[in-house]
């Protein structure tokens, strides 16, 4: 797979592109359709009007002070708010929508999106939810950069009616910014991400709530001989909190569901360490240790653009 940014187009893809949240995804969409020319006139627009500031200053698009302003006209509008906000969002620009605009969002729920949206939206708008799977603990205007999106995959839910050629112009757009696109429907993508992402997410925000809660009685013990899987669960719980309470509400279905199959498992797991069950623990660790192989088979190892990798290094970075 290719470790950096293919050449800009000759033709861009969109005459006008509108984003709107300037944190790190929809600045990182403006800072990588900026290089590759993915759109004539790229604007953005963030409630936040010291984000709108601090956007302005850093020059990766132009910014609109108006919600309205910022998607009259624009062939393409991606919300990138919270999950909990998407309804809210897609009230405000309803009404200012262009006749045939394809609208879409990064969400990293897509059955709640769906269900918040919507019912806002006119007919005459190609509505195409989607999910780049990508991401880092830094959050904010300042954190975005063009090659966030590169080598990683961007999942598209279309619903049953969304038209062929908007699913492939959408398509096209997360190709040139890097990525690769999988299609599936809103309930199996949240069903995938639950295990994935959500779940995981949601035992490292435990496990370093239950470190904070021993770190009075280890006197920094904690933090001091943090090694590499504390260090790692510390590294996600450091997301945007914002972002993944929304997550977990909107997607608590899928997310209980996996998190009973956890359990269960937990417990197996519990019984065969009281017992000494030492074939079945080593077992068990055999066969994770190959889901470890083939995410870096698969080059998905790290956030890092060419995933920490040098030149011949066959199996990555130590994990």
């Amino acid at each position: 797979m290719p470790e950096r940014l293919g050449p800009a187009r000759k033709k861009p893809l969109f005459d006008k592109i509108a984003l709107i949240g300037l944190g790190l995804i929809g600045s990182s969409i403006a800072h990588v359709a900026r290089r590759q020319k993915l759109a004539r006139d790229t604007v953005g627009f963030d409630a936040d009007a010291d984000v709108r500031r601090r956007a302005r200053e850093l020059r990766f698009c132009d910014i609109a002070d108006t919600i309205e302003a910022a998607v009259t006209g624009a062939d393409l509008v991606i919300l990138c708010v919270p999950v909990g906000a998407m309804g809210d969002a897609a009230r405000a620009i309803a009404p200012h929508l262009k006749r045939g605009a394809i609208l879409s969002d990064t969400g990293s729920v897509k059955s709640g999106v769906v269900s918040a949206v919507m019912p806002h939206l006119p007919e005459h708008v190609h509505f195409i939810p989607a999910h780049p799977v990508a991401g880092t603990e830094y959050s904010g205007p300042e954190a975005g950069f063009a090659t966030l999106f590169l080598q990683r995959w961007c999942i598209l839910t279309p619903p049953d009616s969304a038209a062929a050629n908007a699913v492939q112009k959408l398509t096209e757009f997360w190709e040139a910014v890097g990525s690769h696109v999988e299609v599936m429907t809103a309930a199996h993508h949240d069903l995938v991400l639950a295990i994935t992402s959500h779940v995981p997410h949601l035992i490292a925000y435990n496990i370093v709530g239950t470190a904070a809660d021993l770190e009075e009685v280890t006197q920094s013990e904690v933090i001091k001989f943090s090694a590499g899987g504390f260090r790692d669960f510390t590294r996600i719980a450091a997301s945007d909190p914002t972002m993944w309470r929304d997550v977990f509400l909107h997607n608590k279905e899928a997310v209980l569901e996996m998190l009973g199959r956890f359990n269960e498992d937990l417990s197996a797991l519990q019984r065969m360490i009281r017992w000494g069950d030492g074939d079945g623990l080593f077992d068990l660790f055999t066969r994770t240790r190959a889901i470890r192989r083939g995410i870096i088979a698969e080059g998905q190892e790290t956030a890092a653009p060419d995933f920490g990798r040098h030149i011949g290094e066959e199996n990555g970075p130590a994990a």
